[in-house]
């Protein structure tokens, strides 16, 4: 099913569901009662910005509205060489594992992290909406979030809000084993 039907049919089937009307929705949303029209005829595809805004009135996260229910679940169990899998090539070197993959709707993503020895965010510092949670399991990472430096070793644990300018780096004598679990979801 393409995208913007997926998005359409499950705005439309929300919305009725709390008994709202377009125009109710228009309100709530600021986003034009045409355009919500637009969307749940699956004639365009709405911006993220609208996304989030109507996200926001049902209190569900943006993706809510572009998972096929079909693919998703509510229980996900997974063992380790079975999890969805995003290798980082360039300056990251990292290689992650999906925890959260396939759950309905979530509301956080986790994942479990190698990175490897010198492996680093990048030369410019990161920032997004949510917050982080990071725990070490093996290794050393340095953490620098603002003008704070943080030394992670096995056991450690940080916790922060990622709106804070903030980056990464391996810095220890082999590969880094980290849970890194961020909430809402974004792109670590």
């Amino acid at each position: 099913m393409q995208v913007k039907k997926i998005v359409g049919k499950k705005l439309k089937e929300i919305r009725l569901k709390q008994n709202l009307t377009i125009q109710i929705l228009a309100e709530k949303s600021t986003v034009s009662s045409n355009m919500i029209s637009r969307i749940e005829r699956g004639l365009t595809i709405p911006s993220v910005e609208i996304l989030m805004r109507l996200a926001t009135v049902f209190d569900k996260s943006i993706n809510y509205f572009v998972e096929d229910v079909s693919s998703s679940h509510e229980i996900v169990h997974t063992r380790p060489g079975g999890r969805n899998k995003t290798v980082y090539d360039d300056e990251h070197n990292m290689h992650t594992e999906s925890f959260t993959s396939g759950l309905r709707d979530p509301q956080f993503m986790s994942f479990f992290c190698t990175v490897q020895k010198g492996g680093k965010s990048g030369k410019t510092d990161m920032y997004h909406p949510g917050d982080e949670l990071i725990y070490l399991l093996e290794g050393s990472l340095q953490m620098t979030i603002v003008d704070d430096v943080y030394i992670l070793e096995a056991g450690d644990s940080l916790c922060f809000k990622s709106h804070l300018p903030h980056r990464w780096e391996n810095i220890g004598e082999g590969d880094a084993k980290v849970v890194w679990t961020l909430s809402p979801f974004t792109i670590i």
